[in-house]
């Protein structure tokens, strides 16, 4: 059993998320490269992270900016060569970084050579490598199964004269994991990786690896029967029992993390996306030790921002996973930033985004920022004719995407391109992210990034907020108190989520309580008075 599988360095690690398209070009065509990602490792480590995540830069047709794989051992050209590669590793590991690698393992391309073998006839070698089915009698597809871009997940192949499965786009056929082979072949690749050093994977779509294989119908969500469904992508009409979460997927879980056990001190995260289920999902994916290290959800994801969201979404995880880990997250690649979502009419970003990182910083369980998050960007409003991304593009205007949040990184407001390129970048850069670049903070004591580097040396330096306990107190309103203990430390975390300053008169039975720099709050007469989205943070004694 390799060093991590007990405590390793991913228990309460820091991740930072880069989406190299958008962090750093160094060859002037307006896209991101890994040679751009080295350069600025320096501004990451300075943040005080552990472990950077890399969004896929893997050899790909960018249908969907690279989920779409058709080489799992190859870097695509647009972000360089594998000798990029394995200087960003050299890189990051001098600096003290973590390499965390994208892993999109549920899909390829349909460019990858494994499905052009697989569509070519019915009894090649790799014929049975991806989700295959005959039509129904008057040649519908097998089920009501729906993609999540939009419309069904099945496409007509006339050379086999077959449906075949996509729970995304068309071009990114779903692999067969009740094949052994095909599982195989995927270890392989990740093995690879694990020869070039990374330290640990981010599985994409975790959760879509494994599909019924009687490809049995969906039925409708109870909302959508009552005619009360008014989701904008018909994807969320269906209740998702039988297209993905399937058992089966806990037999594939257990050989990816017994592939990792054969390296030292290497990590696994998961994106569980399971409407209405994702804490069951995450439970059984985590628990036992011999799975996942850790997973995320989307429940801190979405619009809804209130002491009694947040409270109730990290004492269900509590509740329902007695030995797993959880990786909280407010913003990534495929949401509204955060500060956007969260801050309303009248309200100071800015303020929403320290009392985020404050919040953040003080969740039981791992944390992942977004690169950008740190300047306290907002969402970019983009045109129709911006846009890149397929889901964009296909639910406009009702839905407008994911690339208001994958805009470049902001370095120097005064330079071209806010230093991000030489040429005009991929997607455009607002004039209000310009003027939050990141030389214009570093030299504002009083800035977001400031903030955020305070807040993760903070947390760096007590044990409790790492890996201690949590229990949350008796609060009214739209305050969150709770505590957080680790052998002989305990803290006390207060946060006031109203537009207004509150006070929250302190139990009986806390102790004496200590300030401890960084909030806003203060502790007078046993009571926290904080302002209007201000937090308190202490120790108890």
């Amino acid at each position: 059993m390799a060093v991590g599988d007990q405590i390793g360095w991913w228990r309460g690690c820091v991740i930072y998320q880069i989406y190299p398209r958008s962090f750093q070009d160094t060859t002037g065509d307006g896209s991101g490269d890994l040679r751009g990602i080295t350069n600025r490792l320096e501004h990451v480590a300075s943040l005080g992270v552990d472990a950077i995540w890399l969004s896929p830069f893997f050899k790909s047709p960018m249908a969907d900016m690279g989920y779409d794989v058709s080489d799992y051992c190859a870097v695509d050209p647009m972000f360089g060569g594998m000798e990029d590669f394995d200087a960003l590793v050299a890189e990051a590991h001098r600096l003290g970084l973590k390499i965390i690698i994208d892993q999109v393992l549920s899909h390829s391309s349909d460019k990858h050579d494994w499905f052009v073998e697989s569509r070519a006839s019915r009894d090649n070698p790799k014929a049975d490598w991806y989700v295959w089915a005959d039509t129904k009698p008057d040649g519908g597809a097998p089920n009501n199964w729906l993609s999540v871009f939009g419309g069904p997940a099945w496409e007509w192949d006339s050379t086999r004269r077959q449906y075949y499965m996509h729970n995304f786009l068309a071009s990114q056929p779903d692999l067969n994991f009740h094949n052994l082979e095909v599982q195989d072949a995927l270890l392989e690749t990740v093995r690879f990786w694990l020869e070039r050093g990374v330290d640990g994977f981010r599985l994409d779509t975790v959760n879509y690896y494994v599909h019924d294989r009687w490809l049995r119908s969906n039925p409708p969500l109870a909302s959508s029967v009552a005619g009360t469904n008014s989701e904008t992508n018909t994807y969320l009409y269906q209740e998702h029992l039988f297209d993905k979460s399937q058992p089966e997927n806990l037999a594939f879980l257990k050989r990816f993390r017994a592939l990792l056990g054969e390296y030292e001190d290497r990590a696994v995260v998961g994106e569980i996306g399971d409407e209405g289920r994702s804490l069951q999902t995450l439970a059984a994916y985590t628990t036992g030790g011999d799975k996942l290290h850790m997973c995320y959800t989307f429940d801190l994801l979405g619009p809804q921002f209130s002491a009694a969201h947040v409270r109730g979404c990290v004492e269900a995880f509590e509740a329902a996973v007695s030995d797993g880990w959880v990786c909280w997250a407010f913003s990534n690649h495929d949401v509204v930033r955060h500060v956007s979502r969260w801050t309303r009419p009248g309200s100071d970003p800015d303020t929403v985004a320290r009392l985020s990182i404050m919040l953040l910083s003080c969740l039981r369980g791992s944390i992942c920022l977004y690169e950008g998050e740190e300047l306290g960007l907002e969402e970019a409003e983009l045109t129709f004719e911006d846009l890149r991304d397929p889901f964009g593009i296909r639910f406009w205007p009702g839905v407008k995407g994911r690339d208001g949040c994958r805009t470049p990184m902001v370095w120097e407001a005064a330079a071209d391109n806010a230093g991000f390129s030489t040429a005009k970048p991929w997607l455009p850069i607002p004039a209000s992210h310009r003027a939050r670049a990141v030389d214009v903070q570093n030299a504002d004591t009083a800035s977001v990034l400031a903030s955020y580097r305070a807040m993760l040396a903070l947390r760096r330096g007590h044990p409790a907020l790492v890996g201690g306990s949590i229990r949350f107190l008796d609060a009214e309103g739209e305050i969150l108190a709770f505590t957080r203990e680790d052998g002989g430390e305990k803290l006390l975390c207060v946060f006031n989520f109203a537009e207004v300053p509150a006070n929250w008169p302190l139990p009986t039975d806390t102790g004496a309580v200590v300030a401890i720099d960084g909030g806003s709050g203060v502790f007078e007469e046993s009571q926290i008075s904080l302002p209007a989205l201000g937090c308190f943070l202490g120790q108890l004694s």
